[in-house]
């Protein structure tokens, strides 16, 4: 099941993806798209350079001999790279414009926050001090949700 999770998530990015380049002769980027695109990608830098390529899988279970990370992004949210891939997400809907884009928004939304549910029962069991990180951490949004 954590397989398929990983499946529909990069799924629906490529359906995305495939999208914008489709539209890449009328592609019109404004400056709320841009600005999407931006922190995305500032996002997810921040976040690999704070936990390290090597110390995570993409499936939602923590690596053995994994270290908890709780500075950089991860002071302020649990998960960073799923953050700054609806990020992303969304500025290539806006550039889309269009149902069918925001549609896919919406179930990458749904898979990343089953995914993230998921790996927080994981992280929960692996390392005795997740709870109470989560307690002083939000898990998608600084100090929302």
């Amino acid at each position: 099941m954590n397989e398929g999770l990983v499946f529909a998530q990069f799924g629906l990015l490529a359906m995305l993806i495939l999208q914008v380049g489709n539209r890449w002769s009328i592609l019109r980027l404004d400056h709320f798209s841009a600005g999407l695109l931006t922190l995305s990608v500032l996002l997810a830098v921040w976040a690999l350079t704070a936990n390290r390529v090597g110390n995570f899988k993409i499936v939602p279970e923590p690596k053995q001999g994994g270290k908890l990370i709780t500075h950089g992004p991860y002071h302020f949210i649990r998960h960073p790279m799923y953050t700054s891939l609806l990020l992303f997400a969304a500025a290539c809907s806006l550039i889309i414009d269009g149902w069918w884009a925001w549609f896919n928004w919406l179930a990458l939304l749904l898979v990343i926050v089953f995914k993230a549910a998921i790996e927080e029962h994981y992280l929960m069991q692996h390392f005795s001090q997740y709870s109470e990180y989560c307690r002083r951490s939000k898990r998608f949004i600084p100090w929302l949700i």
